[in-house]
């Protein structure tokens, strides 16, 4: 027998059977190890059981991140349908002009302009009157079927429309493009020949036009749409001014003054200075004197046909005032919205930011007609102290109210002591003061991302102030116009860039910029990142968003709640409140718990003139507000709505749910507590109790 190495075949064997059971166990071990250190990244919390998400959550998307695909439209109807006749008529004529020195910028190359435009293959200039006609009043390939007829026809439900336009043109302007648009904001002697700038382009337009057609056709037309060749200096001039170029002294030779002796810069309406190309454009007027890159052709129309005053503020000039509406109204500077926003409004054919206007505000539906007998709920606030609570469904403004429902809430203020009680502020100190408190209604109304609302930055219910008269500004510093004043659910600065200056630096927006509003929006229930009640206590009013609701269609509705401080009506409150199952045996699962309330009080007669409308049915509810208690080690409970609309003599279901976390106690005990808005001495309690 011979030994080769002093360990037998025998002992090789073992050896190897004990290091196959040492990796065995090392391997098990290893694996088990990394089980429990990887498993937390496994088994996130997305895999974990989950509280329900609030039911009416805040989603706010800012201007500057919508795209086309944000756009919605309405279920059902097609407002843009050119075989629909409106009910109000309205003949607008297109002029269409150039400048020796400026052409069409749709008549270029692709791209091809300083500007970067147009945005489309060249239209010939002899269809440039036709090719402005067709996008701003027809369906096209160009506009997405969106244009200022079917605007108008959306907004007013078939009231109002487009049913005559006509095209004139192309004419060649006696003068040179910067003779017309060197005359404002200081800019007239900034010309490259040393005159002093003073045209004014509707009289050589128009002239032009009368001399083309034999006869002055102006009176035979509600509007004339004067377009001309170039620029809104209104889109333009911060785009490509402050935001392009770090200094006025930087300013290229290119975006400068023709004369190098020039300046390369001009004044501007809002701050110091633009670059001269952008500048020595025209700024876009109500005379509807419009750019190629004019996107508020509507908003024009509102001042022509109904005589809307605007809305909009000066939000780049100390001290700074808050707008009034935002992007909530085409007559304030929602008439910006569009893909893109208000820093898009540059483009040719206008067809990203000012592309898609918001529909009217109530005030404004109100003012145009656009608002039959009956959708309005119009309360009075001394008769809610003698009526109590009223509670009514509000649909959203862009399609008609749904069944038992309203398009919106009136609440007059009046009394003994009529109008807005709101004590003054100095508006150069507060810049979120609305300036005089001469407010003579509250509005309530839902707001849905669809139709031309599609580019709202929220949906929600918008509560506003509003003024009888459509004229008078606001007073103090920087006074505006805001015969609307929205109330903000979020008032404090919203903190967004506005722009990235050439410098590489953050340029805020300031306090005044109209998307400060984008969070104006209420919300139902908790946790919603906005609020769900607003109180006014010099008006004596309480404002409440009870629920949402949405139908088939997907068509948003709220209940809204309205109640007086100073009084409740005769009504009778009482409230009884118990859980629907005494205890409960669960599983490291979410534990829906239901709890059952009724309304015990009792309706009581009250006067039929208190309010404008009937309210019988509107006051046969209390409102009351529930919280919840959690007694018991590591369980979550979440209540989805702190609010509960209950008619007399009738009960609601209430769902609490609830989740037991790892290392939780054996069981919890869950209390509701109900107390009456309308009288909080009125108050129930019931508990339940939960255990592993």
């Amino acid at each position: 027998m011979s030994f080769q190495s002093g360990i037998s075949h025998t002992g090789k064997r073992r050896l190897s059977r004990a290091r196959k059971l040492f990796l065995y166990i090392f391997l098990s071990i290893f694996l088990l190890t990394a089980v429990i250190l990887v498993s937390p990244l496994l088994f996130s919390d997305s895999r974990r059981p989950q509280l329900p998400p609030p039911i009416d959550p805040r989603r706010v998307q800012d201007q500057d991140e919508m795209t086309w695909a944000d756009y919605r439209p309405l279920p059902g109807k097609n407002w843009g349908d050119p075989s629909l006749k409106p009910e109000r008529g309205f003949k607008l004529a297109v002029v269409a002009v150039d400048f020796p020195d400026q052409p069409f910028v749709i008549t270029r190359p692709k791209g091809s302009d300083p500007f970067g435009n147009p945005q489309i293959d060249p239209i010939r200039r002899e269809q440039v009157p036709q090719f402005y006609a067709d996008f701003f009043t027809k369906p096209t390939p160009h506009n997405r079927g969106l244009n200022i007829h079917h605007y108008w026809m959306e907004v007013s439900r078939g009231k109002f429309g487009l049913t005559q336009v006509d095209s004139y043109g192309p004419y060649r302007m006696p003068k040179p493009y910067w003779w017309y648009g060197l005359n404002e904001y200081g800019q007239n002697k900034f010309t490259p020949d040393g005159s002093v700038a003073a045209g004014r382009l509707e009289e050589d337009c128009d002239r032009l036009w009368i001399e083309d057609v034999g006869r002055d056709l102006r009176k035979e037309y509600d509007a004339i749409l004067r377009i001309y060749a170039g620029y809104d200096e209104t889109g333009v001039w911060m785009e490509f001014g402050i935001m392009k170029f770090k200094s006025k002294d930087d300013i290229p030779p290119e975006w400068g003054n023709p004369n190098p002796e020039m300046p390369r810069w001009v004044p501007t309406r809002y701050v110091e200075w633009t670059s001269w190309l952008a500048g020595s454009q025209q700024w876009g007027l109500s005379s509807m004197r419009q750019g190629e890159n004019s996107g508020t052709i509507a908003h024009e129309v509102g001042h022509f046909a109904f005589r809307l005053s605007d809305l909009n503020n000066n939000p780049y000039v100390q001290p700074y005032r808050r707008a009034a509406v935002g992007p909530w109204d085409l007559m304030d500077r929602g008439c910006f919205n569009g893909p893109g926003g208000p820093h898009m409004r540059w483009v040719v054919p206008p067809v990203a930011g000012a592309a898609c206007p918001p529909h009217l505000m109530i005030r404004n539906r109100i003012a145009c007609g656009f608002i039959k007998e009956g959708e309005l709920l119009t309360l009075s606030r001394e008769g809610l102290a003698g009526s109590g609570l009223v509670v009514a469904e509000v649909t959203a403004r862009e399609v008609d109210p749904l069944p038992e429902t309203y398009t919106g809430i009136v609440v007059r203020l009046d009394g003994s002591d009529p109008g807005d009680r709101t004590p003054p502020d100095d508006p150069a100190v507060n810049p979120l003061s609305p300036g005089i408190p001469n407010y003579n209604f509250y509005s309530v109304e839902v707001v849905q991302r669809i139709g031309f609302d599609s580019f709202c930055p929220d949906s929600g219910v918008l509560i506003a102030k509003n003024k009888d008269n459509l004229r008078g500004n606001n007073g103090g510093p920087n006074a505006f116009n805001s015969y609307i004043w929205v109330i903000d659910a979020h008032p404090e600065d919203i903190n967004q860039v506005d722009y990235i200056s050439p410098s590489g630096e953050k340029v805020m927006r300031t306090i005044a910029d109209y998307r400060q509003l984008n969070d104006a929006l209420f919300h139902a229930g908790q946790d919603s990142g906005s609020s769900y009640e607003y109180r006014d206590e010099p008006n004596r009013l309480h404002f409440y968003v009870v629920d949402l609701h949405k139908n088939t269609d997907g068509i948003l509705s709220y209940t809204i709640a309205v109640r007086s401080l100073d009084g409740s009506g005769p009504h009778r409150r009482s409230v009884e409140l118990r859980a629907a199952s005494p205890a409960l045996k669960a599983r490291r699962e979410v534990i829906p718990v239901t709890f059952r309330i009724k309304n015990t009080g009792q309706l009581a007669e009250t006067e039929k003139k208190l309010h404008q409308s009937d309210v019988k049915k509107h006051i046969n509810y209390d409102l009351y507000r529930l919280n919840l208690k959690v007694e018991g080690k590591g369980w979550l409970a979440r209540l989805p709505n702190a609010l509960a609309a209950v008619p007399f003599g009738q009960e609601k279901e209430i769902t609490v749910h609830v989740l037991p976390e790892q290392n939780c106690s054996r069981s919890v005990s869950i209390t509701l507590t109900a107390v009456s808005e309308s009288d909080p001495e009125v108050k129930a309690q019931a508990e339940t109790k939960i255990s592993l």
